[in-house]
């Protein structure tokens, strides 16, 4: 099913400001939220909660972005993958690590590594975690408060990779060198 790509001025009222506000930011409005711009409540969850994880969340950028790529590839959001291997490639992982990432290869750093497989292991249970999970996550030096920000991040991930699964959002200019296809589901 395709979605409307909304502008500022198509989009319900609801939704103008978080359009307007990624325009000037970003010098064009990313596809993703021209789809979600039709639900205001969707639109403006996505925006809180990505605000929520940039300026809160006890990750460094790399771990965030470990998280984001990890959580889109487990769900085969190609969107998602092309967009935040456009940031990560810009410094923010090294090329082997975006490299690992997007192939499914070990990342070399354990703890990155651990940080991935946790929450790829989030994702595959849908939560349900047993205490060897937690432990090797806390085993690796991370913590509660960082458990529940992983669980934050698959929130965020799992409404941006449905919708553009459902919305069949077409990857922008500004990320299609970092286009990525997933594998073949079973």
């Amino acid at each position: 099913m395709k979605f409307d790509l909304h502008t500022s001025k198509t989009a319900p009222e609801g939704s103008r400001f978080v359009l307007e506000s990624a325009e000037k930011k970003n010098g064009f409005v990313p596809n993703l939220l021209a789809v979600l711009a039709e639900s205001p409540a969707a639109l403006q969850a996505y925006s809180n909660l990505s605000g929520a994880l940039q300026h809160n969340a006890d990750f460094t950028a790399a771990e965030l972005q470990t998280l984001f790529l990890a959580i889109s590839a487990e769900n085969g959001c190609e969107y998602c993958m092309a967009a935040h291997s456009t940031i990560a490639a810009n410094g923010v992982l090294t090329n082997g690590q975006l490299q690992a990432l997007r192939e499914g290869t070990p990342l070399g750093e354990e703890k990155l590594q651990a940080l991935r497989a946790f929450a790829v292991t989030i994702v595959r249970k849908r939560g349900w975690l047993d205490d060897a999970d937690v432990a090797a996550f806390t085993a690796a030096g991370y913590s509660r408060r960082q458990l529940l920000d992983v669980l934050a991040a698959v929130t965020l991930k799992t409404l941006t990779n449905y919708v553009n699964h459902l919305g069949e959002t077409p990857v922008d200019e500004a990320f299609q060198q970092q286009t990525w296809h997933a594998p073949a589901r079973a």
